[in-house]
């Protein structure tokens, strides 16, 4: 449980001395912004997360900005979170590990929500957000990026709101500071529709970012968040999505390189009955478990992920800060930045497969156009993690390296990862035959699409078929 009070740092406890260094870094930033605001309101943990507590952040401060009407930029309620770097120094939350790299996870979170005609107080519920993506931080030990975005699927208020989702920025007056535990940096929370969401998701974060930056109502230069926003960038300019998204996405192709979803593979060149060799995870099933290399790895495909099933599942963003730029060849590659190509784990074999059966939902089987124009056709790969498990299915294109699928043998598992390479002909070829996944409206499921000469068959199928193995 939070609540609210009023706090001047230091100086309003008397304890200048003993003020915890990382703590005083972040409020003489906030200190520089707002001079006039010694005293803003501050949501705080009762319980702190060291002594127990369940939430992470031990404070959230709220400023009023004034905006800048010289840029015409409105005023604003500006939050600021404290917890995610280390405040203490002492390792009751953060292992200290000197002060020449990240300060605990190595960033704090920021907010900026357009204030209301006659509000005098900042709304609290944003504290609550801050919160929640903090918890999914120190759970999976993940890290957040500019440009990342993150799937909530309900209004960030929980009002009737069209912004739902949200992407992360820098925050564009907070700079980046050195304390005596590292350095932190200030990652700004930006709310989007799910129209958003969706061309940040297929081209990406950065752009779409950019393209908010020149719209006003969509937040302007300093991306503030309104929740009473009724229209997309798309509705207030609609050339937008083609001359700037659908153009992007051709030329650059998607940084989206994998994501989490309901999905499932079958090697129909096996017996059903042949369960040590079947990595299908029909019921009954118990596939092997992944090496934690491989593991590891999928973790690297998946860094601007995005999980489907509900608002509090977030996107699996490695937990290594990595460039969001793509080369400029089309050649990619499944090499983690820590280690050499994969090395199969000595217990787990490499399978050649004869003919595979992929299985999606709905909402993972329409990222099937962008994961073969925006990435194979680009020389990347994309990778769909289940969520129910350790399977995974990476798509590969002829350009990838250290992939375990080839042109001789397209389909490749190890354990329960699968590899299919697809040339670019056969690329073509698949787009032309699920063009209707582009659609945004709903499709009657099931849906299966097959090509036989090349032993491959994809079936598009309701939730419940995955929420609801035995029925």
């Amino acid at each position: 449980m939070d609540e609210v009070r009023p706090t001047s740092g230091a100086q309003a406890h008397g304890l200048v001395p003993l003020f915890p260094p990382g703590l005083q870094a972040i409020y003489g930033e906030c200190r520089r912004l707002y001079p006039e605001q010694a005293n803003p309101l501050q949501v705080t943990a009762i319980v702190k997360y060291w002594l127990g507590g369940p939430d992470p952040l031990d404070y959230i401060s709220m400023y009023r900005s004034m905006g800048c009407p010289a840029q015409d930029i409105q005023e604003h309620w500006h939050y600021v979170s404290f917890g995610l770097s280390d405040l203490y120094g002492d390792n009751r939350v953060h292992e200290f590990t000197g002060a020449d790299g990240p300060s605990g996870f190595g960033f704090e979170l920021t907010f900026r929500l357009k204030r209301e005609v006659g509000e005098t107080a900042p709304p609290t519920w944003p504290a609550e957000l801050m919160q929640g993506l903090a918890r999914y931080v120190f759970q999976s030990e993940n890290t957040f990026c500019s440009g990342d975005h993150v799937s909530w699927h309900s209004p960030l208020d929980n009002s009737e709101s069209r912004i739902q989702h949200m992407l992360l920025t820098e925050d564009p007056q907070m700079q980046p500071i050195q304390t005596p535990f590292g350095t932190v940096s200030f990652l700004q929370i930006v709310g989007v529709c799910t129209e958003e969401l969706q061309a940040a998701q297929q081209w990406n974060g950065q752009g779409i970012l950019e393209l908010m930056r020149g719209v006003r109502v969509a937040g302007g230069p300093w991306l503030i968040t309104d929740m009473r926003r009724g229209e997309t960038i798309f509705d207030i300019d609609p050339h937008l999505q083609q001359e700037r998204v659908d153009q992007g996405i051709e030329t650059e192709g998607s940084n989206l390189s994998g994501v989490s979803a309901k999905c499932v593979w079958d090697d129909l060149s096996r017996p059903p009955e042949d369960e040590e060799d079947s990595r299908s995870i029909c019921i009954g099933s118990q596939p092997r478990r992944l090496s934690d290399k491989d593991t590891e790895q999928i973790r690297e495909t998946l860094r601007k992920g995005l999980e489907f099933n509900s608002k509090a599942a977030l996107p699996p963003i490695n937990s290594q800060r990595q460039s969001h730029e793509r080369p400029q060849s089309r050649k990619d590659s499944l090499e983690s930045e820590s280690s050499a190509a994969i090395v199969p784990h000595e217990l787990v074999r490499t399978r050649q497969l004869e003919s595979v059966h992929l299985k999606f939902n709905q909402e993972s089987g329409t990222l099937l156009p962008l994961c073969l124009r925006g990435r194979l056709l680009h020389g990347r790969h994309f990778t769909y993690k289940s969520i129910n498990g350790d399977t995974a299915i990476t798509f590969v294109s002829t350009g990838v390296e250290g992939a375990f699928a080839t042109e001789e043998h397209p389909y490749a598992a190890h354990g329960p990862w699968l590899q299919i390479l697809l040339t670019e002909e056969f690329v073509e070829q698949m787009l032309g035959d699920l063009q209707e996944l582009n659609t945004r409206e709903e499709t009657k499921l099931p849906k299966e699409y097959s090509w036989p000469e090349k032993k491959l068959k994809i079936s598009v199928l309701p939730d419940s078929v995955f929420d609801n193995p035995l029925q």
